[in-house]
């Protein structure tokens, strides 16, 4: 007969070699142990399930990069004087020299080769006014360029210089960035030369900014600054997303927060700019705004979709369809209105002479007005539509 002890032993010996074969199957297939009640699941990636190591852009820039050009302009300014400044004795007595006309001031931005035709994007805000537009290319090249068109409501513009050699940038697919992606920002800042800086898209469909009238834009941390004004964003493969245009900065400076014109806009303005030579959009004559918790409980609404008719201007097509100040505009033509930016897309959007089915909601009743379409005159006013 065994001793006690011996039994015991063994029993004990058995009992791990059993807590070890399931410690063992647990950590090859979790969930087979039972966890504590205060145990927390997490997710966790295995040796070889992190992201992929990324050391170099620099294929990206090199593929990109000579579809980036530099751009000056000059225009002729008169600067107002004081009237003492036309006595003799007064200039004379203070060593000052006799204005001798228009004074020339110049300007610099960049911007994107689209075509081998010649064909080069900007914003507009770069030539705009101006009497004389020079393209600088990579190689040191300068060629005078002219104006085929431009937009001041999407701060767009085209320009075609005579050279049939010039390297056109690749487009990325429309709508395929993703908050997170990889975005380099190529570009001429404070006339420094060609740099490229990286970071990613921070945001994507920024509006209400106040920038211009259509605003749709890409939300970028990589370092735009002054001079970078239509110059590229690409993404990691070097096709271009977006052309910069604007800085939000207390001190002029980059500071984290850059915006780029989608390429879904930038098509659709350069193509109609290069065939007509002008964007034409849709009109109805009103004024809108959003709708804010407060506006849509007093007008009995269930949510803050749509967009409230402040204004309508008289004689206008809204004014001659019945739309009324202080209607809720729901839908143009079944799309639905989530705010006043879609009403304005929406709207703008839509052919000259056509007519167009406006779902609207007054005094909580739902009906629906057919207005024809008029041709958009320029705004300023990003609540005007």
């Amino acid at each position: 007969m065994q001793k006690p002890w011996l039994v015991f032993a063994q029993i004990v010996t058995a009992l791990v070699l059993v807590l070890a074969t399931l410690l063992g199957l647990d950590r090859l297939f979790p969930g087979i142990l039972p966890q504590g009640g205060n145990a927390v699941t997490i997710r966790e990636v295995g040796h070889q399930g992190g992201a992929e190591a990324i050391s170099t852009f620099a294929d990206a820039a090199h593929k990109s990069q000579p579809a980036v050009v530099n751009i000056f302009t000059s225009k002729e300014v008169r600067v107002r004087q004081h009237p003492l400044m036309n006595d003799p004795f007064f200039r004379r007595f203070f060593g000052l020299q006799q204005d001798n006309g228009p004074q020339k001031v110049s300007n610099l931005g960049s911007g994107v080769v689209v075509s081998q035709e010649g064909y080069v994007l900007t914003n507009h805000h770069v030539i705009e006014a101006a009497d004389e537009i020079q393209v600088a290319l990579p190689d040191g090249s300068n060629l005078p360029a002219q104006l085929v068109g431009s937009d001041p409501e999407t701060d767009l513009a085209v320009l075609r210089v005579q050279n049939k050699n010039l390297q056109a940038i690749t487009f990325a697919k429309p709508d395929s960035l993703r908050v997170g992606d990889v975005v380099l920002a190529i570009g001429n800042p404070f006339g420094v030369g060609q740099t490229v800086t990286m970071g990613i898209v921070s945001a994507l469909g920024r509006s209400h900014l106040g920038i211009n009238t259509f605003e749709n834009y890409i939300q970028t941390d990589a370092a735009i600054n002054p001079g970078n004004s239509g110059g590229a964003l690409v993404d990691a493969a070097g096709n271009l997303v977006g052309v910069n245009t604007a800085i939000f900065s207390r001190s002029g400076g980059n500071q984290g927060i850059g915006f780029a014109i989608p390429i879904s806009i930038v098509k659709q303005v350069m193509e109609q700019i290069i065939t007509q030579g002008t964007v034409t959009r849709g009109w109805v004559g009103i004024e809108v705004q959003d709708i804010t918790p407060e506006i849509a409980e007093s007008l009995g609404l269930k949510d803050n979709d749509g967009a409230l008719i402040a204004g309508v201007l008289r004689g206008g097509p809204a004014d001659k369809a019945g739309i009324r100040p202080g209607d809720v505009l729901v839908a143009v033509n079944d799309k639905p209105v989530t705010d006043s930016a879609s009403l304005l897309n929406l709207i703008a959007a839509l052919p000259p002479g056509k007519v167009a089915a406006l779902r609207l909601v007054r005094a909580e009743s739902n009906m629906q007005l057919m207005v024809t379409v008029q041709k958009r005159p320029v705004m300023r006013r990003a609540t005007e539509e």
